[in-house]
């Protein structure tokens, strides 16, 4: 282990370290700053020569400044003569521009994959990606990890009775169903279609049976929470008694915890793949650490291990 090196940048430091304190290995010492004109510097301050190298960083807000940031970090490394560079980005920004559904639309999660590469990224280690094709994107290995056993095993342990889990949309229904799969219980499919290039939805019918049971939401992302709180509105309409929500990336974009807050949603239970702690009125959002995933897997990763054995 003494090969093995975890740097962060400025998105999400506390993920990395308690990466870190997982793998009882220090944080890697690194210069990440802005300057007044915004231009970004790095400076690796310790010798990573032949290392293995793991750099933490999520696609999260501010999206742009850090995609850039972990570019010239990635370039840094390898100028610097590291070893391997594996890229750890928890939640993969611009994973919803996935295909040209319009006429004269960019592929950008295509774009970011090759700007990944090209920075000098050998691998990738990401969480629960918005569309599996992303993964043929890259022309280096992927290792998606998902957080589905995280929240399974929270809401086994939570022993609601009578529940039926809901996918938010038909794309995310193969997730859902090995969900409902794993906690014995029904599925249902929330049908609903964008309002052009609007951050936001209608919804149109429940596929499945809802009424007089528990309903537990799941998607792979919240971002302004239009969708979900449209979601429990339908569900209840439809005769749910109760509804819970979960995910795994909490973008939680603008007015999205005040409208978790002020809607009749149970509880939202969501991983740490970006940064929540320091929002505020998280009253029903529970939040689960995903470090000990994502420690396991690069502990795997550095020594030759199986990825798929953490699932079996």
């Amino acid at each position: 282990m003494d090969e093995l090196k975890v740097f962060t940048g400025t998105a999400h430091p506390s993920l990395a370290q308690s990466i870190c304190d997982y793998l009882k290995i220090p944080l890697g010492k690194a210069e990440v700053f802005e300057f007044s004109n915004e231009n970004i510097f790095v400076r690796i301050l310790e010798n990573v020569r032949e290392r293995d190298i793991f750099v933490v960083q999520p696609l999260s807000s501010p999206v742009n400044k850090n995609l850039v940031e972990l570019l010239i970090m990635i370039d840094a490394f390898k100028r610097a003569s590291a070893g391997r560079i594996t890229a750890v980005i928890p939640y993969y920004g611009y994973g919803r521009t996935d295909k040209k559904d319009q006429p004269r639309v960019p592929i950008t999660a295509r774009l970011v994959a090759d700007l990944l590469t090209t920075a000098g990224a050998n691998r990738l280690l990401t969480v629960d990606l918005h569309a599996a094709q992303i993964q043929g994107f890259f022309n280096i290995p992927v290792d998606e990890l998902t957080a589905l056993t995280i929240l399974r095993n929270y809401w086994k342990e939570k022993k609601l009775g009578d529940i039926v889990v809901v996918a938010t949309d038909i794309g995310i229904s193969a997730r859902a169903r090995d969900m409902a799969e794993r906690l014995d219980a029904p599925l249902a499919i929330i049908e609903k279609r964008r309002l052009g290039n609007a951050d936001a939805s209608e919804t149109i019918d429940v596929i499945g049976d809802v009424a007089g049971k528990r309903a537990l939401t799941i998607d792979d992302e919240i971002d302004t929470a239009g969708s979900l709180v449209g979601a429990i509105k339908t569900l209840l309409d439809h005769g749910a008694t109760e509804v819970y929500a979960c995910c795994t990336h909490p973008v939680f974009s603008g007015p999205a915890i005040e409208r978790i807050s002020k809607s009749p949603v149970k509880q939202v239970v969501v991983t740490d793949t970006v940064p929540v702690n320091g929002k505020k009125k998280l009253d029903k959002i529970t939040v689960l650490p995903i470090a000990p995933l994502l420690g396991e897997a690069i502990r795997r990763i550095h020594t030759g291990q199986s990825i798929g054995a953490i699932f079996e």
